[in-house]
C-alpha cells in the first residue's frame, strides 16, 4: 500500500505551528521507515505543470515520467479515446496577470454547472469536443486535441499567474480561443447574473488538466493501493492554520493509526515544492538503540519538505 499526503507541509506556516503539532501514529511510523525518495524542485526552477503529489502518484501508478499524465482517462480506463477533466473556473483579471482563483470557493450547485455546460455545449461540439457532465466542478472531455498537450493540473494554478501555462505546449490555440469565447458567452448568463445579485465568484473561464489517453499498463505492474488523503489540502489552499492543525490531528488518528503495523506500507508526504518517499526497514540494533534515545521528531521530517 501507497498513502500519499499532499500539503503535509507549508512554506508560509510558522516552524512553531509544526513543533506543537502532536502526531503520534506518523511518528512511531517515520521511526520505522526510512526515506527512499525524495522530489524537490528549486526556487529557481521553472514552473513545473504537476504538483509533488501528482508526480509521487504517477511514480507510484508506474507512469512514465514525462508529465503527461492522463488523470481523467484514469477514471474511464475502458475508453480509449483522448480524454480531459473541464473545470468551470473564475479568472481574477489584473492589468498584467490572470489568477485562477480556487473553483472549491465558487460554492457551485450541480444544477448550475449542468446549465452551465448546456449553454457552451454547442461550442464544445463545433470544436470536436464531447463533453459529458461528471460533477459540478469536474467535466469529462474527450477529443483528439487532448492526445499530445501537457496542460498544468488544477492545484498547480489554483492561486498562481496562469501566463506560464498558456501557450501552445500545454493549452493549445484551439482551446484558448474557445476560453475566450465562452467568457463572452457567460458573461450575461442567467447563472452568473443570479450569482452577482447573490454576491457569489462568477464562472467566466474552464481549465483543461487531466488530459491524455489511457496509459497501457506498464511492465512490472506498479505496487498496488495507491491511496492520496486529501484532508489537508482545503484547509492549506485557505490558508487556515487552525483548521490544518485540526485535519492533520484527525488524519493521523483515522488515517494512520491503523497503519502502524502494516509491514508493506510505503508513505509519501508532501509540500507545494517537495515530496519525500517512506519505506519500512529493518534496524540494526545501533538504529533500535538511536530511536529509544531519541524519539523521532515528526516535525523536523515535515520541516524538511519545506525550502529554505
Amino acid at each position: 500500500m501507497h498513502l500519499i499526503i499532499p500539503y503535509a507541509a507549508l512554506a508560509d506556516m510558522p516552524a512553531v505551528a509544526l513543533k506543537c503539532l502532536a502526531l503520534p501514529h506518523l511518528r512511531q511510523l517515520l521511526s520505522q521507515m526510512q526515506c527512499t525518495h525524495s522530489d524537490a524542485q528549486g526556487q529557481a526552477a521553472a514552473p513545473a505543470t504537476h504538483m509533488p503529489h501528482e508526480r509521487a502518484q504517477a511514480r507510484a501508478l508506474g507512469w512514465p515520467d514525462t508529465g503527461a499524465w492522463p488523470w481523467a482517462a484514469l477514471a474511464y480506463p475502458d475508453d480509449p479515446a483522448p480524454q480531459a477533466w473541464l473545470t468551470p473556473c473564475h479568472w481574477q483579471v489584473g492589468m498584467d496577470q490572470v489568477l485562477m482563483l480556487d473553483p472549491a470557493h465558487l460554492n457551485l450547485l450541480d444544477q448550475e454547472s449542468q446549465q452551465l455546460l448546456e449553454a457552451m455545449q454547442p461550442y464544445l461540439k463545433e470544436d470536436g469536443l464531447d463533453v459529458q457532465w461528471h460533477s459540478a466542478l469536474r467535466w469529462h472531455a474527450r477529443g483528439d486535441i487532448f492526445n499530445a498537450m501537457r496542460p498544468a493540473s488544477l492545484d498547480r494554478v489554483i492561486g498562481a499567474n496562469l501566463k506560464p501555462w498558456m501557450g501552445d505546449e500545454h493549452l493549445p490555440a484551439p482551446l484558448r480561443r474557445l476560453q475566450s469565447e465562452m467568457q463572452m458567452l457567460l458573461y450575461n448568463h442567467p447563472i452568473n447574473d443570479a450569482r452577482m445579485d447573490k454576491r457569489q465568484y462568477t464562472v467566466n473561464s474552464f481549465w483543461v488538466h487531466g488530459a491524455g489517453a489511457p496509459l497501457p499498463a506498464p511492465n512490472p505492474t506498479p505496487q498496488s493501493g495507491v491511496l492520496v488523503i486529501d484532508a489537508l489540502r482545503s484547509p492549506a489552499l485557505q490558508g487556515d492554520w487552525q483548521a490544518w492543525q485540526a485535519a492533520w490531528l484527525q488524519l493521523d488518528a483515522e488515517h494512520l493509526r491503523p497503519l502502524v503495523d502494516r509491514a508493506d506500507l510505503h508513505l509519501t508526504l508532501c509540500s507545494a515544492t517537495a515530496a519525500h518517499t517512506y519505506q519500512r526497514r529493518t534496524p540494526t540494533w545501533l538504529q533500535r538503540l538511536s530511536a529509544a534515545l531519541r524519539p523521532t521528531d515528526t516535525s523536523q521530517a515535515l520541516l524538511a519538505l519545506i525550502p529554505k
